[in-house]
């Protein structure tokens, strides 16, 4: 859990600041659980450059609670959190001075979003928490005002959660709570989770992963563990101590996010699946009669394959389907054996290549379409999907044939260009996985809008 905070001072020395207001918003990793924001009257005159920054003027303070009445509420709120701020230094220094002037000693780990962004978001010009809102399209209310700022900082600490592929933040949570000598029993980690699309992490005590999954439905896929019996869900439910997860709305994103941690963070129990996870390939060539032809076969990393799959069953049945769709030839494919005409042209549904009765510019053109349609080629591309909620999209960038990586983005934000997109992206590796599942998303989902840009 997370205080996600901002407060606004007088100003003045070092030490002898005062706090005219005070916002937090408690965060659990994916949604606001308890807030509590207020003025604070500091009992001392507000610096005039300080009034004009934030609007808060010392005759809005005179009826406002002095700092020792809300004192026991802001202990309440941050209980058993991490104290997370933008330049956290200033804000939890501010806290301990005004707590310990009550003579109590305010402790709390920290977490400061702006040396998390140096390190996540290095691209960035600025790392100040205005110029980044601004550049990441995070919508922002009362800018220098607390609760406007504290909101920015916790859609801030969002996106550096989803840009966060290694886990530190949420391992160091994790280790928080061993700390506390807290241990869930199964029932209530499953209790915890969404019946939603999204990413799950299987945590030891240590805050390590042993596991990642995907799932449509998140508590189900757990439970399954749970109840399990096979040898692999029996040494999970052993060494489990929490699970921690990501919704993504999409189920695209939730794929291509498991396959891109299993490889960043080697799961003890994903070990069949840090390898490429789509062995057959369907490849492209020219035969002795100049017709180009369409084949199965395993995947050799010498060659550009045009799609990939799971099973050799799963691509002969793709090759049927895509012989059918273009009016292909079964022969020529290696869909039919013998002597003569294939099948199809039996029932009219090849007009002859197999006989020779079709010339090869007529037919191969027939195939560069399909293949045209199937390779992602230097095309740029974005899909666009659902989002985590109702207000919110979700977008894949493939640029000049590569993948790029997601992005989430509020339906007020228009990504109408590659630059905006490149600020909100959550950057992730392209390789023979995440082709093939993109390529097989799209062939599968109705979801999914394409735009090429």
């Amino acid at each position: 859990m997370y205080a996600i905070l901002d407060i606004e001072t007088t100003g003045g020395q070092y030490n002898e600041e005062g706090i005219t207001e005070i916002a937090i918003y408690k965060f659990d990793g994916h949604e606001i659980v308890d807030q509590f924001i207020s003025l604070v009257n500091p009992e001392i005159p507000i610096q005039p450059f300080v009034v004009k920054l934030t609007g808060i003027n010392n005759a809005m303070l005179q009826s406002a609670p002095k700092f020792f009445e809300v004192a026991k509420r802001i202990i309440e709120i941050t209980e058993g959190c991490i104290v997370v701020a933008h330049n956290a230094v200033f804000d939890y220094r501010i806290l301990r001075t005004e707590f310990r002037r009550l003579g109590y000693t305010f402790e709390a780990q920290t977490l400061c979003t702006v040396e998390l962004a140096k390190v996540l978001m290095p691209e960035q010009e600025s790392h100040s928490l205005g110029k980044l809102v601004r550049s990441l399209g995070i919508p922002m209310a009362d800018r220098h005002r607390a609760s406007g700022d504290a909101m920015a900082t916790v859609k801030l600490f969002k996106m550096l959660l989803d840009k966060d592929l290694e886990k530190v933040i949420v391992k160091g949570l994790i280790q928080t709570e061993v700390v506390k000598g807290l241990a869930p029993k199964l029932l209530d980690i499953v209790d915890n989770l969404p019946s939603r699309t999204g990413v799950y992490y299987i945590h030891r005590e240590d805050g390590q992963i042993i596991y990642i999954g995907k799932s449509r439905n998140i508590k189900k896929r757990v439970n399954q563990h749970f109840t399990g019996t096979t040898s692999k869900c029996k040494k999970i439910q052993r060494e489990v101590f929490t699970v921690t997860f990501e919704e993504t709305g999409s189920e695209l994103i939730a794929l291509l996010k498991e396959s891109e941690e299993i490889k960043v963070n080697q799961p003890v129990y994903n070990r069949s699946q840090r390898k490429t996870v789509f062995p057959w390939g369907l490849y492209a060539q020219e035969n002795a009669d100049g017709y180009l032809q369409l084949l199965v076969k395993k995947i050799d990393p010498r060659q550009n394959e045009l799609a990939s799959f799971a099973s050799f069953l799963e691509a002969k049945n793709f090759l049927f389907k895509t012989t059918t769709d273009y009016a292909l030839c079964q022969k020529i494919n290696g869909l039919w054996e013998g002597s003569g005409a294939c099948f199809a042209h039996s029932v009219a549904a090849c007009d002859g290549a197999c006989l020779g009765e079709i010339g090869t510019e007529v037919y191969n053109l027939r195939v560069e379409e399909f293949i045209d349609k199937t390779r992602f080629g230097n095309k740029t591309l974005v899909l666009l999907d659902r989002g985590r909620n109702v207000n919110e999209r979700s977008a894949i960038l493939i640029e000049d044939g590569v993948y790029k990586g997601y992005a989430f983005y509020d339906l007020n934000y228009q990504i109408h260009n590659l630059d905006i997109l490149h600020k909100i992206l959550v950057p992730m590796a392209d390789n023979r996985d995440t082709r093939s599942i993109i390529q097989n998303h799209i062939r599968k989902s109705k979801h999914v809008k394409i735009v090429t840009l």
